[in-house]
């Protein structure tokens, strides 16, 4: 964290603050730390924050549905010959081309 200035420009280190006041009571109605380990009544550590982050890992990680899956690859198509497929449609094309000629030849005839 940084050093911040307040108000009246007094410089506050903020992460050291926090590492003082760790241990403190939490101002709420849960019963933890500054930190976020459950503590009883007298400020006694129950149960830690490392204990209750692994608890929620587990649980989550755990769960079959929470994984992520590989995806499967898809089927791969047959390779289309590509050049085949062209020298068709540009056969075609040249048949239509030769017979539009003759047509304007025809026309012209006239």
């Amino acid at each position: 964290m940084a050093i911040h200035r307040t108000a009246l420009g007094k410089q506050i280190d903020m992460a050291a603050l926090a590492a003082k006041n760790e241990k403190t009571r939490a101002v709420g109605n849960m019963k933890v730390n500054a930190r976020g380990d459950t503590i009883d009544g007298k400020g006694r550590i129950i149960e830690p924050i490392t204990s209750k982050v692994s608890k929620q890992y587990e649980r989550t990680v755990g769960n079959k549905s929470a994984m992520p899956t590989k995806k499967q690859q898809a089927p791969k198509k047959p390779e289309v010959k590509l050049d085949e497929d062209l020298q068709k449609l540009e056969q075609e094309f040249n048949d239509d081309d030769a017979i539009e000629i003759e047509i304007e030849k025809a026309k012209g005839k006239k």
